[in-house]
């Protein structure tokens, strides 16, 4: 969310991150709703990231994003990816096939002078994917630590990040950097693709 609007704040477009925020499990109880997802619905930014962190309610947070507004584009996918996992069983309506599509909608969305920003959804790297399966396992045993612990509010995410890294022996940090840095280089073509309709 912060970073959105600094990015707004410098004329940035588009800009790529790991994994966008999201509706955290247990979120009826709890409320715990990332804010990247109310900036999303407000903040004229595509983001490019590999879906939203796989720690989330998925099926939740594609849900409150289609509440808000927030076109989701799946990159040459039409599925959301699962952050780890390109995968995610979750179908999505739009799908593009290169940069200079996405381009096409980002400035179509913001020229008809509709709010807010849009979703990239770019599935990391076959080679670097962790099948679903394996990553669920360690997702729901740090899950139930982060219970047992009592971990609460903002020190949730990072706490399961650090476990699930651990879990994974690595794999997860692995498979991170690898989704970082695809999703930057998209994020690079679609800003030339956008600078070049503008």
């Amino acid at each position: 969310a912060a970073t959105m609007i600094c990015a707004e704040l410098a004329g940035i477009r588009v800009f790529a991150t790991g994994g966008i925020g999201g509706v955290h499990r247990g979120a009826e109880t709890s409320f715990d709703v990332s804010a990247d997802l109310q900036e999303l619905g407000r903040t004229p930014v595509a983001v490019v990231c590999a879906g939203a962190k796989a720690i989330l309610d998925l099926p939740k947070t594609l849900e409150v994003l289609e509440t808000l507004g927030v076109p989701v584009i799946g990159y040459r996918c039409h599925e959301l990816p699962a952050f780890y996992s390109r995968d995610s069983g979750l179908p999505l309506t739009l799908r593009c096939e290169s940069p200079t599509a996405i381009a096409e909608i980002m400035r179509t969305k913001w020229d008809l002078g509709l709010a807010g920003g849009l979703v990239v959804a770019n599935p990391i790297p076959q080679e670097a994917a962790i099948p679903a399966e394996e990553i669920g396992r360690h997702i729901a045993q740090a899950l139930s630590e982060a219970t047992s612990k009592g971990v609460q509010g903002k020190e949730v995410t990072p706490f399961l990040l650090a476990r699930i890294e651990a879990l994974s022996g690595g794999s997860s940090l692995e498979a991170n950097v690898a989704l970082v840095r695809s999703n930057a280089g998209l994020a690079a073509e679609i800003a030339v693709a956008y600078a070049a309709l503008s």
